[in-house]
């Protein structure tokens, strides 16, 4: 999402950065109740989109882009999707591809790649709230950007990673990201917050009378809020955190401590509170909000909002592990290395 979203940005050159006018209010909507009274959420949905998570500093404050903005990068990434969707060419070699630019870790950015956009959905627009196309999905602090980060959380992240860094990138799988290792969802996809990324932007939200479930796409990880309760003791931690939900009127409110210690999210700690804003404001369109807690990270709270749209079909199964030839072939070629570098050193001797 932010190699495409820079891509359009660089297309924008000195483009006016005049003020947005403020937006109309949107109209009230009564979203529909299910049979246990609550506010509907059922249904399939997509938070796909351009907004980057964190505010280009170009933007400063600005959290709405202009008219002119809004056609150069929405119209940008449908240019270059179009390029990004031709075939690739099977007979490029690795020299080839890098001749060309290629990005070989991860998806490609551009259509003479291995990859065509065919393999990514990250959104062909802008998050749009109350008639403002976003400049950012965090809207507080102001500046749409991060929180400075405490000194000690620094170090404490940097202590974290030492083990890692020391063994080396491929020195056994617990190196290897949550992603990888088919144990969550990549980045903050399931979250919570619960984020769009480069692909599998869909989810399905299923209520009952005491539980919301919430089935994410992206590595098949569900999410479980109890309505209700309290959280269990603070030693008990849980991938994607202890939710509790309540209803406020036409919004589900959750509160998700208790998190997993290895599930990270922007360097904060597994003591950290996420809640969270469900409402549903046309008959296509969840608001989604969210507001970060950690006083042990970050210098203050930071909050974002986006929206999750209509699906555009069903949820389908993610065989990770079936399918993740990646990790021994990881692995293997590095154990392999080190043979090699072994063999060397005692022909050196």
């Amino acid at each position: 999402m932010n190699v495409r979203y820079n891509i359009a940005i660089a297309l924008l050159g000195t483009a006016s950065a005049a003020l947005v006018g403020a937006p109309a209010l949107a109209q009230a909507y009564k979203p529909p109740r299910n049979e246990y009274g609550y506010p509907d959420l059922g249904g399939i949905w997509t938070n796909a989109t351009i907004t980057p998570l964190v505010r280009p500093e170009q933007y400063g404050e600005r959290r709405a882009h202009t008219a002119d903005e809004v056609k150069t990068l929405e119209g940008g990434i449908a240019e270059y999707n179009e390029k990004a969707n031709r075939p690739s060419n099977p007979n490029d070699t690795v020299q080839d591809l890098e001749r060309k630019g290629c990005e070989l870790r991860g998806f490609a950015n551009n259509a003479n790649c291995a990859y065509n956009q065919f393999w990514a959905d990250s959104g062909t627009h802008l998050v749009e709230i109350n008639g403002e196309k976003r400049t950012s999905i965090i809207i507080d602090p102001p500046n749409g950007r991060l929180p400075a980060m405490l000194p000690a959380a620094t170090a404490r992240n940097a202590e974290r990673r030492r083990p890692f860094n020391e063994a080396g990138p491929a020195g056994g799988p617990e190196a290897r990201p949550l992603g990888e290792r088919c144990l969550m969802s990549f980045g903050s996809s399931a979250g919570p917050p619960m984020l769009p990324l480069m692909y599998n932007n869909n989810y399905q939200i299923v209520q009952n009378k005491d539980f919301v479930m919430i089935m994410v796409e992206m590595v098949h990880d569900v999410r479980v809020i109890r309505i209700g309760g309290k959280h269990p003791p603070k030693h008990v931690r849980k991938w994607m955190g202890d939710s509790i939900g309540r209803y406020e009127g036409d919004s589900l409110i959750v509160e998700t401590t208790n998190f997993h210690e290895q599930q990270n999210f922007q360097g904060a700690s597994e003591d950290r509170k996420v809640t969270e804003r469900f409402t549903r404001i046309s008959p296509n369109t969840i608001l989604y909000r969210f507001t970060v807690e950690d006083p042990t990270t970050f210098a203050r709270p930071f909050s974002g909002e986006v929206t999750m749209n209509t699906g555009p079909g069903n949820i389908y199964e993610y065989a990770c592990h079936e399918g993740n030839y990646a990790m021994p072939g990881v692995l293997a070629g590095a154990r392999e290395e080190e043979r090699a570098a072994t063999e060397a050193a005692a022909k050196k001797k």
